[in-house]
């Protein structure tokens, strides 16, 4: 059996395992869309024929684990893309999305080459292309169901509290045993339980992200005190500017806003943006699945409460409604996407906030390299948006306590049930976050510990 590392290697972008068995049969473990610095490899030609990969098997829907599945059946991928029921409901929704913005920039892009006499490059695919990949989607019944792929290969969801319908994966191929971490999520967060424990302690091998492999996230209460701070400190004078992903991110952040409204720590009159189509979509979805709720959401539920809602929250799907949000000058909450700043409604936003000292930026999320949102992370005075330069003025907040990411020790204890005999590969994570936790995992008794490059792979 061979395992290869075809992304999330030195970044945390553009995951995808090739896991080739010795009768030929092919799987691949998440088909992510690279972000940030690492855009460019999405146009190179893919390792393998697509038409040759069986199955892919997904840990859950952000779009650096789902975006390049409609360039696989593009391409020629006919088989089964099988994860739980919340997150092929949220990847339709995000391909579709995916398709939608790649289709506008080309066009975008076209006219202006046109005008330089420069050709365009083709987007990755098209909004045909992601309806036609949902056709291949098939749902496991839920947590804990095995499913055999084929032959000599069976796997196991688990609940990996990340996002809604995430999971770890548990994989008996052949003989050999391995876990995918899939994106392990922060515990104590509001809507989805924390992470499962490992059942297969004996696994041969295990692929754990490393996204925060360095750093011990503050407390949700803490984060919430910063946030809080931060809406107080602004709102009389300025705006509240939250780029956030659109998936599980944003919903969190209604999530304490409608508590903070409840308990009078902010005015029931602030006025709230939900300034993102997909946002909104995937807020219905979320509350389509329950199920997978943890206690204090489902408790919430059974009171018909509806965990989402409140006074003067404004769902803005139209680009005329998200434009106008731009004429107030202050008390306006804005929440957009995309998370990191490189595309979406937050960029015409941040133009026209950004150089006002009276506003304010918060990031709750992961800031890859290269991204907008990581050059206003780590102090930029200016930035480039839509072709202008944009001073920044603005003050700047950073709020990691609401990652949806594991941090260090959440990891340690995590993988703490394994034999110290597991081989294990530590992924998905910027080089400095993964050196780190390799030196903690070490120090932790393991003894088998790698850092895959891309295209790296392993035979078992």
């Amino acid at each position: 059996m061979k395992l290869s590392f075809l992304g999330a290697c030195g970044t945390v972008t553009g995951s995808m395992y090739l896991v080739e068995t010795a009768s030929k049969k092919k799987v691949i473990v998440d088909s992510g869309m690279f972000q940030g610095e690492f855009e460019h490899l999405n146009f190179e030609p893919l390792p393998f024929d697509p038409y040759e990969i069986d199955a892919i098997l997904l840990t859950h829907a952000h779009l650096d684990h789902v975006g390049l599945i409609p360039k696989l059946v593009k391409e020629g991928f006919e088989g089964k893309i099988i994860g739980t029921s919340a997150t092929l409901d949220l990847a339709r929704i995000i391909l579709m999305d995916a398709a939608k913005l790649q289709s506008e920039e080309f066009e975008s892009q076209l006219r202006r080459n046109q005008r330089k006499g420069i050709e365009t490059p083709e987007p990755l695919y098209t909004l045909e292309d992601a309806v036609s990949a949902m056709s291949y989607f098939t749902p496991v019944k839920g947590y804990g169901e095995g499913i055999e792929i084929f032959p000599d290969l069976f796997v196991t969801w688990r609940d990996a509290g990340h996002i809604l319908g995430s999971s770890f994966l548990e994989m008996n191929v052949e003989g050999k045993k391995i876990i995918f971490s899939g994106d392990l999520g922060n515990r104590n967060k509001p809507i989805v339980r924390d992470p499962e424990s490992i059942k297969m302690k004996d696994a041969d091998a295990l692929l754990v992200e490393s996204t925060y492999g360095s750093r011990v996230h503050k407390s949700i209460e803490e984060s919430k005190e910063e946030l809080l701070t931060a809406l107080k400190d602004t709102l009389d004078k300025g705006n509240i500017l939250i780029p956030s992903f659109a998936v599980e991110r944003a919903q969190d952040i209604l999530y304490y806003i409608r508590e903070f409204k409840e308990t009078g720590e902010i005015s029931s009159d602030v006025k709230v943006f939900l300034d993102s189509p997909l946002a909104i979509s995937a807020t219905n979805i979320f509350r389509a699945h329950g199920e997978v709720f943890d206690d204090e959401a489902r408790e919430l539920l059974k009171q018909k409460k509806d965990i989402f809602n409140f006074p003067n929250l404004f769902f803005t799907r139209s680009k005329e409604a998200s434009m106008r949000i731009n004429e107030i000058r202050r008390g306006a909450i804005i929440i957009a996407g995309s998370g990191m700043c490189t595309g979406g409604r937050i960029k015409h936003h941040l133009k026209h906030n950004l150089w006002r000292e009276e506003c304010s930026v918060v990031f709750v999320g992961y800031q890859a390299r290269g991204t907008l949102g990581r050059k206003l992370v780590d102090g930029a005075k200016e930035v480039d948006i839509y072709w202008e330069t944009v001073k920044v003025n603005a003050k700047i907040y950073t709020i990691n306590g609401f990652s949806a990411h594991a941090d260090q020790q959440d990891i340690l204890d995590w993988i703490n049930p394994l034999n110290r005999e597991t081989q294990i590969f530590v992924t998905h994570g910027e080089d400095s976050e993964r050196d780190t936790l390799a030196e903690k995992i070490g120090k932790a008794g393991f003894k088998h510990i790698e850092k895959p490059r891309l295209n790296d792979t392993v035979t078992f």
